[in-house]
């Protein structure tokens, strides 16, 4: 076995330091191919014969092309033993990144910059719920989350001196997994599905700036709805400003928490089309999934066959299920419902010698407590009392403004945030997703589908001549109010009241239009019974679904086609609003008013606008200056109010039109009566004409700054890019200087990028970027999925990055081509197809003595 040096004391000396001086091409390389040889031993070979224990008979894992596994086995025992042998082997950073942070131990691994994170994710204690929802779990699926992590400590046994270059530079010494470990990593998915959390903490910072009586204008919930006034009236009178300890803290933790991956991320496709707009008379189905980009996705593709089982798609390293995918009868994916099932109270604390007491209904009841113990790496134990009223643990009593961050908080007077969760209750959510892999039709499918309660998903299945439509989740009824905002803990008035019967929840099947789409949009009309949010996306990727579902007869490349489709229906809603009778003479006044030469950059940035196809490819001149318009706009309209541009006000804003309907398109679209249309720090009243007078000259300028004056050499794709960061990269901000220099020194080994980019948010092919502050993509399609049962073999897929996490494998980032051409690779249900993917042999696992 080689001996390893501490890579962070050397081989970042003579690999970094020598790119800074050699020159980036060959030193890279060289520092690559070293990286790559010193680690060769931590990727496990992808043929021979392997003896196990925990093995049974045996299990045969071959791989295709891009490293994806098939496991194939004569019993579902050894299948789920190699599939927790393969997550491992594949993902095993991923796994223990995801079970650390839920656990909220985070800093163990990374020592003293997590610390906060870890404080929150304590609080928020997915560990309880993990535990309520594992000892809900059939004794079947509890055996199989057994032999599942069997298969996972097997790898860690076998490699626990040589693990990949993260965890074996780290000096940390992961712990084994547990069945438990798997519903804990299934937990804080869910919790990452839940909406309205982030929403509710910017909601509080935008009152501060600008009082809730102007909250309204800036928290719209869809086009056709009303501003939520009845809402911001729940904070009126409230002394918000300064009176909420920790505040800001909570906001820029749970904002680090979001960026790693594990918060409110909302989007993703889904359309199934039935037999009769098919070209060849059966059904089809295509999901993909959105989340932040990342290296590597969140997703694995994996497929399992057993004589009594079969299924291929996308997993989470960590849980032995087949979470969206096909099984050679049925096809199942998934979109956000953007459910809204955690709320934000707030809570009156006053300190009475040394007891913490909160107000229920005019009575001071004491704060409950327990103790934890935080370990963190290079420091000595921390230990803190969490505290929780009866909404939920204070979230702001752990992340106060502290002298050190070691410290604990004194506690004292003042408002309170108590988070008040769906996730503490039992459910049988683990088993049913179990189930629901295992049926082999629609009508088999529909109980195991109403059964997944920790989850809000709409929940797209089909087999071959039916297509039908599940909302899955656990929503709550609230006596009053929305849980739009924060809503005074002291009043039960807005307390829960037990949650919506599923039988209420919306589902559809065949529906006589032909098709079924999601796209985190509002999917039932407001005031529906069940209140499953009011934090919906924006409609126009739901649109777009709408307008070419229907169009054509469909097959397999027609899919395709609409997940690569980068046409906005937000553009010519807006071309509407700038040529609209009551707008367009305003606004060639206002044009006409500009002072120097903005006259003419806004004219011409109004024709372009005016003819341009809503085509956002990455070399369109027009989507440039297009999202040049959507930028300076919202700077336009909102910075005067809410800047500057790095206070938490504007921010807060910026970070709430990423996950849902925002401000800025609710403004561009309508809203002339808003307050904000004025820009107060002049004398004059302005008006919108004038506001959009200003952002077409600047969008312009703009854009000739940037390219040149000849609009030919405009294109969005070299303002709007795709980078893979790695899980090391998006860590760094969190470590000690010297770890973070070293990091930076392998950032060419361990990330990709940057590549042009086209699309944004309202695109089937999502690419979104943060209006208002940068062009940067951040969220993507992490996978696609299709299934056309006219096909021999109906399934097709692509990940966003490799199939492997570890950067020595030649399977780390080899499916991002594949993911940026359209490149699918099929997944054969039937044996005689099977050698032509994954050829003829593989890694045989065998019992070991």
């Amino acid at each position: 076995m080689k001996h390893r040096r501490p890579l962070f004391a050397s081989r970042t000396s003579s690999c970094g330091l020598a790119a800074a001086v050699l020159g980036a091409s060959l030193a890279l390389s060289g520092c690559k191919a070293f990286l790559d040889s010193q680690y060769a031993d931590s990727v496990i070979p992808q043929s021979g014969v392997m003896h196990l224990r925990g093995v049974a008979q045996s299990a045969e894992i071959r791989r295709n092309a891009l490293g994806m596994p098939l496991i194939e086995s004569s019993n579902m025992h050894d299948a789920l033993f190699a599939l927790g042998y393969v997550h491992a082997s594949d993902r095993l950073s991923q796994m223990l990144g995801m079970r650390l942070m839920a656990e909220g131990r985070l800093a163990e691994l990374a020592g003293p910059g997590v610390l906060e994170l870890d404080r929150f994710m304590r609080a928020v204690n997915l560990k309880q719920s993990a535990t309520r929802m594992y000892q809900s779990a059939s004794p079947q699926l509890k055996k199989a989350y057994e032999v599942y992590a069997r298969g996972v400590n097997a790898y860690l046994y076998q490699n626990r001196d040589k693990l990949p270059m993260d965890l074996a530079e780290s000096g940390y010494q992961p712990a084994y997994w547990v069945p438990e470990d798997s519903a804990l990593v299934f937990s804080l998915l869910n919790f990452g599905l839940s909406m309205n959390l982030q929403e509710e903490i910017n909601a509080l910072i935008l009152a501060q700036k600008v009082g809730s009586t102007q909250l309204a204008w800036l928290m719209p919930t869809y086009p056709d709805e009303p501003l939520p006034f009845d809402e911001t009236e729940k904070l009126q009178g409230l002394p918000l400003d300064g009176q909420i300890p920790g505040l800001a803290r909570l906001d820029h933790t749970v904002k680090q928490i979001a960026g790693l991956d594990m918060l409110g991320v909302a989007a993703s496709n889904n359309w199934a089309i039935a037999p009769a707009l098919s070209k060849g008379g059966k059904s089809l189905l295509a999901n993909d999934t959105h989340l932040p980009l990342s290296m590597p996705s969140a997703w694995n593709f994996v497929q399992i066959r057993t004589p009594g089982y079969q299924a291929a798609g996308v997993s989470l390293a960590g849980v032995p299920s087949v979470i969206a995918g096909f099984n050679g009868k049925l096809a199942w994916g998934m979109t956000m419902v953007m459910a809204d099932n955690q709320d934000i109270f707030l809570e009156k604390i006053k300190r009475e010698g040394n007891q913490l007491l909160y107000l229920a209904d005019g009575k001071w009841l004491p704060l409950s407590q327990r103790q934890e113990t935080f370990f963190i790496k290079g420091e000595r134990p921390v230990r803190e009392t969490l505290y929780a009223t009866r909404h939920g643990p204070l979230l702001n009593s752990l992340l106060g403004q502290r002298k050190h961050p070691l410290q604990p908080l004194s506690l004292s007077s003042g408002l309170g945030l108590a988070l008040q969760t769906s996730l503490a209750e039992p459910d049988q959510s683990l088993d049913a997703f179990f189930q629901l892999a295992r049926a082999q039709s629609v009508e088999q499918a529909n109980e195991p589908a109403r059964n997944i309660r920790a989850a809000g998903l709409n929940l797209l299945y089909a087999d071959a001549q039916h297509i039908a439509w599940q909302v899955t989740g656990r929503y709550p009824n609230r006596r009053g109010g929305r849980g739009l905002l924060p809503s005074p803990g002291w009043d039960s008035h807005y307390d829960w009241d037990g949650f919506a019967d599923s039988m209420l929840h919306p589902y559809d099947q065949d529906p006589p239009q032909g098709w079924l789409g999601t796209a985190n949009q509002r999917t039932v009309a407001s005031g529906y019974a069940v209140q499953m949010s009011n934090s919906w996306y924006y409609p126009e990727r739901a649109e777009r679904i709408a307008q070419l579902a229907p169009a054509r007869q469909h097959d397999t490349q027609s899919m395709i086609d609409l997940q690569y489709d980068q046409t906005s229906p937000f553009v010519s809603k807006l071309q509407a609003m700038l040529a609209a009778g009551d707008l367009a003479p305003a606004l060639q006044k206002a044009i006409a008013g500009l002072p120097d030469a903005q006259p003419g950059q806004a004219r011409a940035a109004l024709q372009r606008l005016q003819g341009f196809d809503g085509k956002l490819s990455a070399t369109s001149a027009d989507a440039a200056l297009y999202a040049a318009f959507l930028q300076e706009s919202a700077k336009q309209i909102f910075l005067d109010e809410l800047g500057p541009q790095d206070s938490p006000a504007w921010q807060a804003l910026v970070e709430s039109a990423d996950m849902s309907y925002s401000a800025q398109a609710d403004h561009l679209l309508g809203r002339s009566d808003s307050p904000f249309w004025d820009d107060i720090s002049t004398a004059e009243k302005e008006d919108k004409a004038v506001i959009l007078a200003r952002s077409l000259a600047a969008a312009q300028s703009f854009c000739e700054e940037r390219f040149g004056r000849d609009p030919r050499d405009w294109q969005w794709g070299k303002l709007h890019t795709y980078t893979w960061a790695s899980d090391a990269s998006q860590m760094a901000p969190f470590m000690s200087e010297s770890e973070r220099i070293s990091i930076e020194a392998l950032r060419s080994y361990l990330d990709r990028g940057p590549y042009p980019a086209g699309g944004d948010h309202s695109t089937l092919n999502v690419s979104a970027y943060h209006w208002g502050k940068d062009f940067d993509t951040w969220l993507i399609p992490a996978m696609r999925i299709i299934v056309d049962f006219n096909r021999e073999e109906p399934m097709i897929g692509l990940n966003s990055s490799g199939q492997s996490g570890n950067p020595a494998s030649p399977h780390y980032a080899d499916g991002i081509d594949a993911w940026l051409k359209g490149q699918y690779m099929s997944f054969p249900m039937q044996a005689k197809n099977l050698q032509k993917t994954y050829g003829n042999s593989g890694l045989l696992l065998l019992p070991g003595k």
